[in-house]
């Protein structure tokens, strides 16, 4: 990458592909330097079936986000979903040998590396090892264990699985573009990051991503990641049932959702009609809005119903899992008119849409703003932020090598062998994280696969 801050987000979706290239300014804020969309023809409901289009969709958004910032990709943090992504709980454990040490990143690592020996389903491998609280010999309830003494320490973890297959065939997508995979992300987890505000996953909320082929779901609560599950239907269900049920072509399906759709049947009257140009001379097809939004109501209450069987599975209705700030709606297809009111009536719950524009820099384009760039702009602040923290690692460095020649130049032969064991022993906090590991394992994965 030409400049060492800059960042690249790459949301290969069922409708679009986006590639979002940009950096944080003075402020803190995300400065988008340039957007890049291409229509995505090879993929199905969040999986890739056509690697060779959905290889030339990738390129082509990169090509325009780079022609448009005038910077030059060479990596991208990707995000991943799908009808084959599903989650679980579990809970482990490690018994420390040294109970009299206090628990550092290497015993977390440890407990983390013990859950990705789980043994999974036949062609599934783990995307994320998400830990939840920590509980040390008797004490339950704790956030962050490190420096903490004890002898037993457990956790409970929220696992996110994927299918092998799918997994590899996007890292192959995005290898074929020219491009390094920088990181892999879980999409609602993206998202997540780009609209709900830290408050939000405090009280307890309910995040509902609606894009093009699927409807994703990421459950907050006390600012931990307590439930995530996708949904294998999103806003091209709905375009397919207007097409079928108004006997017309996909375009004008998806146009009329868009221009006059609403959740809501009660909203319009008999007498409004729309009329819709014929195919090669053919007499106009004139269609009562009524019957649009009595199509557009059924599927979307399907979907939503789909959503809040997933938000009571995880134990909305008790009184521990009560999510206070109750449903943000995002993704392309929450602009989809009185959606928000359908929702609040089907779930009884709060319900917003989010936008991710309180991320972006006060200039930026009032298109970004739209939820249905949440996952994209999420992706460039995951990569933005895996940069930061390799920066400060770096930053952390000079400091052993700095005492280096000091003990270098009173020593004898003796002293010189030795010198390499304390050279390692400060390096040893400097741990790469599950995440990287994780990344790094799946780099390896790609390379051995071809």
């Amino acid at each position: 990458m030409e400049n060492n801050k800059l960042a690249v987000g790459l949301d290969i979706g069922t409708t679009k592909i986006v590639a979002m290239i940009g950096r944080k300014n003075e402020y803190g804020k995300l400065e988008v330097l340039g957007i890049g969309k291409a229509k995505s023809l090879g993929v199905k409901r969040g999986v890739v079936n056509n690697i060779t289009q959905t290889i030339q969709s990738i390129q082509q958004a990169v090509d325009e986000a780079q022609s448009v910032s005038g910077k030059m990709i060479d990596d991208v943090v990707v995000g991943i979903a799908g009808q084959h992504i599903r989650s679980l709980h579990h809970s482990d454990y490690i018994t420390r040998e040294k109970s009299d040490v206090v628990i550092d990143d290497t015993d977390i690592e440890n407990l983390v590396g013990q859950v990705h020996k789980l043994v999974m389903l036949p062609g599934e491998e783990i995307i994320h090892v998400l830990p939840q609280e920590y509980k040390v010999d008797s004490q339950p309830d704790i956030k962050e264990p490190i420096g903490m003494y004890g002898g037993r320490l457990e956790a409970n973890f929220h696992v996110v699985v994927g299918q092998v297959s799918s997994i590899r065939n996007i890292g192959r997508c995005v290898k074929s573009a020219g491009l390094a995979l920088a990181d892999i992300t879980l999409e609602p987890l993206a998202s997540a990051s780009a609209v709900l505000s830290q408050e939000e996953k405090e009280a307890g909320v309910a995040l509902i991503d609606i894009g093009g082929g699927t409807t994703d779901l990421a459950i907050f609560k006390d600012g931990i990641i307590r439930h995530t599950a996708v949904i294998p239907f999103g806003g091209n269900v709905i375009t397919e049932d207007i097409k079928e049920g108004c006997s017309i072509i996909e375009k004008q399906a998806e146009l009329l959702k868009i221009k006059f759709g609403s959740a809501w049947p009660g909203e319009n009257k008999e007498t409004e009609i729309v009329s819709i140009p014929g195919l090669r001379g053919r007499e106009p097809k004139e269609i009562t809005l009524k019957n649009l939004s009595k199509i557009i109501h059924a599927r979307v209450q399907e979907i939503i119903e789909h959503v809040y069987l997933e938000i009571k599975n995880y134990g909305h209705e008790t009184q521990k899992g009560k999510l206070i700030a109750g449903i943000v709606l995002t993704g392309g297809g929450s602009q989809l008119k009185h959606l928000r009111q359908l929702v609040e009536y089907i779930t009884g719950m709060d319900v917003r849409i989010g936008y991710p524009n309180e991320h972006l820099a006060g200039d930026s384009d009032e298109v970004l703003s739209s939820p249905a760039y949440a996952t994209a702009v999420g992706l460039l602040m995951e990569g933005l932020e895996k940069q930061a923290k390799e920066e400060t690692r770096v930053e952390e460095e000079p400091a052993p090598l700095e005492q280096e020649p000091e003990m270098k130049v009173p020593s004898e032969e003796e002293e010189l062998k030795e010198e390499p064991l304390e050279k390692e022993e400060p390096r040893k906090p400097k741990s790469k994280s599950f995440f990287e590991k994780f990344t790094e394992r799946f780099k390896e994965f790609l390379d051995n696969a071809e």
